[in-house]
């Protein structure tokens, strides 16, 4: 039997946004996926939409709908409700109806413990940053498109989950504790998977920015990078070269 992909979005009073996700995870064509919703007590029109969901999903389905204390907490919740064996979230638009096939077919052929691809930032019709990083160390300011990191439950078991006490930046520092060792294996599908909406959590603001920019040396910190005003350094050009590539072309 094929592997379980175990996808979760989280939700709170964003009924149209989260119409265009599920219709995304519907159409996608991997036919083992539970679909994880973990709504914040929404009282825009999110529930029927949810509701609308279960038409599409049935059994696959499940669904919170309580307060929180923000996207991690949210996120975290969802976590631990997968039965998965492979975990991923979805707040944008897939490429292609195979996104999910691909991702599980080259985890299984490789026999890695995770997944990421490339993506670009958008703001409608346009691209605005490019993330094609491919492989490479979190020492010198690489790290995957979070949105495209499809991991095995296994690794959330050995490592944790996000840290609720970062504002902006646990997805960051999870990304950083679980690979900075290198003993979590990815593989790496060198296309772009996703297209994600531009003014995320992390640099919709300046002041969000400069949090981001905080945290992430505090995360770095915390998991034992040495020198991490370098990583610091590296991973901000890195990110500037990314505007520099889409604004090139």
């Amino acid at each position: 039997m094929s592997l379980k992909v175990s996808i979760i979005t989280t939700n709170y009073n964003n009924a149209d946004n989260l119409k265009k996700i599920i219709k995304q995870v519907k159409n996608q064509n991997y036919e083992n996926i539970e679909y994880i919703i973990v709504d914040g007590a929404s009282t825009d029109a999110s529930p029927a939409v949810i509701e609308k969901a279960n038409e599409y999903f049935g059994d696959k389905l499940r669904v919170l709908s309580e307060p929180d204390s923000g996207i991690y907490n949210a996120l975290n919740k969802g976590i631990r409700m997968a039965t998965g064996d492979i975990i991923g979230c979805c707040f944008d638009e897939f490429t292609s109806p195979d996104v999910i096939s691909r991702m599980v077919a080259v985890m299984e052929k490789e026999q890695t413990d995770g997944v990421h691809a490339d993506l670009n930032y958008m703001e409608g019709d346009r691209i605005v940053r490019k993330w094609h990083q491919g492989q490479g160390k979190i020492r010198y300011g690489w790290l995957p498109g979070h949105p495209t990191l499809y991991l095995r439950k296994s690794v959330y078991e050995r490592y944790g989950l996000y840290k609720e006490d970062y504002r902006v930046s646990a997805d960051y520092e999870f990304m950083v504790r679980i690979l900075h060792r290198g003993e979590v294996k990815l593989s790496y599908i060198p296309e772009v998977l996703i297209h994600m909406a531009y003014g995320g959590t992390s640099n919709n603001s300046f002041g969000a920015y400069m949090i981001s920019l905080k945290e992430g040396h505090r995360a770095l910190k915390e998991n034992g990078i040495h020198f991490a005003f370098f990583t610091d350094c590296c991973r901000t050009l890195r990110v500037l070269l990314q505007f520099c590539v889409c604004g090139s072309e």
